[in-house]
């Protein structure tokens, strides 16, 4: 085995270790007492209304992949913007078709409704 890799074995063995250790530790140290009371839902001291189980509508899941898509996708704006004079107009025109593709997309879920919460 390459000299190289033995520091990358070493990490990888303490990166498995350590969170077992710890839940082990916390396992054997922490106090077990389960009752009905702690057991139950908490819902900011208000009886649950309902079981945990329930349904989401598909909407909620579009709606937040479409979050996670068009937040994920803003964050590649910071390179640009680290490297706007060094780019000069060619660096606008790419900046540009980026955001154009987002606008398009922005403007195909508002068409589809997707936007809506209700």
């Amino acid at each position: 085995m390459p000299p190289g890799y033995v520091p990358i074995f070493i990490f990888l063995g303490l990166t498995i270790l350590f969170p077992v250790v710890t839940l082990v530790l916390a396992r054997l140290i922490r106090p077990s007492a389960p009752s009905f009371a702690k057991l139950e839902a908490y819902e900011c001291g208000i009886q649950a209304a309902s079981g945990s189980r329930g349904r989401y509508t598909v909407r909620f899941y579009i709606i937040a992949i479409l979050f996670v898509i068009f937040d994920v996708e803003t964050i590649f704006l910071f390179p640009w913007a680290v490297r706007y004079k060094q780019l000069g107009w060619f660096g606008v025109a790419e900046v540009a078709v980026f955001l154009a593709f987002l606008v398009v997309g922005y403007v195909w879920a508002y068409k589809k409704r997707a936007l809506e919460w209700v």
